[in-house]
């Protein structure tokens, strides 16, 4: 049985340099996803909401084998991070930050499995966060990314950079959320060592 795995599928997408910004091409992408708001270090919201996703993209790849004879590598957590003032990434205000968590989904995982899944997750453990688990499209197309390593805290030279010096000499700006890519686990990982992947939605200015 051949297996799924979207860094293999989407390589360019999902191994940036760290050394440069890289403009890219999206495909349209679905999600496993869920909403909050707040600081994620602080907020015990965000700790289950990330306890449901995972359950449940774990229920869907092995659902997924079993009935459906098609299996795939549970790809790795993204965020989608926005704010009223971009300012915010920058100055680290992580209290007045919205975010939508996900993980990316074949394209033949549909609102048929989430539904069976959430239903197998909920027998398990009953977390309200349970009930917020939608199926995301997202259809982001042109795209700057950069991988950057080091803790989530020390980004935001990078973001400046972005946001104040590759953009406007590109004649680009905003044209989505902030996303981002965390290829390690933070449980496990030596903050210094973090490999995430920033990008940024644009279009021309």
């Amino acid at each position: 049985m051949d297996k799924y795995d979207i860094k293999v599928e989407h390589k360019a997408l999902y191994a940036p340099s760290a050394k440069e910004f890289a403009i890219v091409e999206v495909p349209p992408l679905s999600y496993l996803a869920i909403d909050g708001h707040g600081d994620p270090n602080a907020s015990p919201q965000y700790a289950e909401a990330l306890e449901a996703l995972y359950g449940v993209a774990y229920t869907l790849k092995f659902s997924s084998k079993k009935g459906l004879g098609r299996d795939f590598v549970v790809a790795p957590l993204e965020g989608l991070w926005r704010a009223d003032d971009m300012s915010s990434f920058v100055t680290r205000d992580k209290s007045s930050w919205d975010w939508t968590m996900m993980i990316s989904q074949p394209q033949w995982i549909t609102e048929k499995e989430l539904g069976a899944a959430v239903g197998k997750a909920r027998d398990k453990k009953p977390l309200d966060s349970l009930d917020r688990l939608r199926m995301l499209p997202i259809d982001e197309g042109t795209c700057v990314q950069i991988l950057h390593i080091g803790s989530y805290d020390d980004e935001a030279p990078t973001l400046h950079k972005l946001h104040h010096e590759f953009l406007p000499a590109q004649g680009l700006t905003f044209n989505g959320d902030h996303h981002e890519i965390y290829l390690s686990d933070a449980r496990r990982t030596d903050p210094a060592k973090l490999k995430t992947i920033l990008r940024q939605p644009v279009r021309r200015a």
